[in-house]
């Protein structure tokens, strides 16, 4: 790469505690092109990227902005810098408008009165560079995940952002939406804006990048094209090579059902029912609000279906119980590991060993040395990346803390393991050592129910397809038999003809 960069990170380290997680790391940003930031979890991405956004300052090195030398000890310093960051979880006040979104933390005031007129004007000004009609007074509650990315990147805009970093921004966007999203990202370009991009996808860094900066474990590794071959790219992340995406080894089904769910409707469920055998992977494919996540949290007995049954082993259980779900050998993967799969705040020993707590405790006390025991022996064996069991599992990358939520259903021996977009923010490395777990379970006797948005997953990890559309199982498919093409015919078969009864 040329040495005219916009910004550069120099020999940057950084430490916490004893354990270095950036190690003389040196990256460049270069106007109107995108960097395309790639490692597996715990690779030091995280750290790197807030360095620049003014979270962390770095232990050694240097941070160049147009040549010279800038310090960014806080946001504050990095937005006054021009550098504007769209972090994974997006930084927006839902109850808020987007006027007041956009130009928060700098409300346009006269006489010490708050100008609602210039608010609007500065958040239509930043809405109409991305080719957004949105109304400004709508609150961003209101708003798809996809329109409050656009929100963020806006919000960016109006700061006349000149670098951008966009941390995994099409983690829980449709194709559709990608699509936008990367219209957008061309379009600043354009402007000269310069981008750091991380993204776990390899196929979409070819569409979006220019060059491709690779981490392994703290360290800078390479700078590439961004139309480097996909297994160079995963060799160059993960420091060997990996056979196969989706390792799935498929098993003889069991003769009689495992999990059996009959005629379940629940909110927009109606009269779900299915089956799954010892040994099978089956998985869920759909739209975007098709109730795939609907149904896998009446089955874990997170929410009360209304009618139908749920049973493991011929054994019906209650509805709305996860503690009785969870004894009948069911675990539960969630959507969102951070809201709903975890406790941020408690350690890696505690979240794993949730699951095992009650029924290993003896005259009321919990078997903590059990349970240390416990955690220590599946965290090795997950390659869970950590300083120790002891420290806050929020501190571990997304990928690590995933496998964390997979390894207390393993120390729990669930039978049945239902999943909900498993992968999603996970790098290709730890993809692979999760689908590894899969087959254990199956090969073990186990099940897994697994809703995915991801296609070349559903096909390559699955023995069977029930494709879900508004609510209903629109269709099976034996996956040796599915393509991508025929599971989409399925997903969008009930909304067409919803469009063409209301048409008539």
């Amino acid at each position: 790469m040329s040495n005219e960069a916009l910004l550069v990170l120099d020999r940057v380290c950084k430490s916490f505690g004893p354990v270095r997680v950036i190690d003389e790391v040196t990256v460049q940003v270069h106007a109107g092109k995108v960097s395309v930031l790639l490692g597996e979890n715990g690779a030091g991405k995280s750290t790197l990227i807030k360095m620049i956004a003014g979270v962390h300052e770095p232990d050694a090195g240097r941070i160049l902005l147009d040549g010279a030398e800038v310090r960014i000890p806080d946001t504050k310093a990095s937005e006054a810098l021009g550098i504007a960051t769209i972090h994974q979880e997006l930084n927006l006040v839902p109850s808020m408008t987007i006027a007041e979104n956009i130009t928060l933390g700098r409300v346009p005031r006269r006489f010490g009165i708050i100008n609602r007129r210039a608010m609007r004007r500065i958040a239509r000004d930043a809405l109409d560079q991305l080719g957004l009609n949105l109304d400004v007074d709508t609150e961003v509650g209101e708003l798809g995940l996809a329109q409050q990315q656009l929100v963020e990147i806006a919000k960016a805009l109006s700061l006349d952002a000149r670098v951008l970093i966009l941390d995994e921004p099409t983690a829980a966007l449709t194709t559709s939406e990608i699509a936008h999203l990367f219209s957008v990202v061309n379009r600043l370009k354009a402007q000269g804006v310069g981008m750091v991009f991380i993204s776990h996808h390899l196929d979409e860094i070819a569409e979006i990048g220019d060059y491709v900066n690779v981490l392994r474990d703290g360290k800078f590794i390479a700078t590439v094209p961004a139309d480097t071959d996909e297994n160079e790219l995963v060799r160059l992340m993960v420091g060997r090579d990996i056979e196969a995406q989706f390792p799935r080894v498929a098993q003889q089904p069991g003769e009689h059902e495992l999990l059996s769910v009959q005629n379940l409707s629940v909110g927009m469920l109606q009269d779900v029912s299915l089956a799954v055998r010892p040994g099978e992977v089956v998985a869920l494919a759909g739209l975007m609000g098709a109730g795939r996540t609907e149904l896998i949290r009446a089955i874990a007995g997170a929410d009360k279906y209304s009618s139908g049954s749920v049973s493991v082993a011929g054994k019906k259980l209650p509805s709305f119980d996860v503690a009785a779900a969870t004894r009948a050998g069911i675990g539960h993967v969630p959507e969102d590991r951070k809201t709903q799969g975890l406790v941020l705040d408690a350690s890696v020993a505690e979240n794993i060993g949730y699951a095992t707590m009650a029924a290993t405790s003896r005259g009321g006390l919990v078997d903590r040395k059990g349970q240390r025991a416990r955690t220590q022996e599946v965290a090795a064996r997950l390659r869970i990346r950590m300083g120790s069991i002891d420290q806050p599992i929020r501190s571990l990358s997304g990928g690590n803390q995933q496998k964390a939520v997979f390894g207390r259903w393993f120390t729990a021996g669930a039978k049945v393991l239902l999943l909900d977009e498993p992968t999603r923010g996970v790098d290709v490395g730890a993809k692979v050592e999760i689908y590894e777990l899969i087959n254990e379970i199956t090969a073990a006797g186990g099940c897994v129910l697994m809703a995915s948005s991801e296609l070349p997953e559903v096909l390559g990890m699955s023995d069977r397809v029930l494709v879900m559309s508004q609510g209903r199982i629109a269709g099976e498919l034996v996956t040796a038999d599915a393509t991508q093409d025929s599971i989409m015919a399925l997903a969008v078969s009930n909304v067409h003809r919803e469009e063409e009864m209301g048409t008539k």
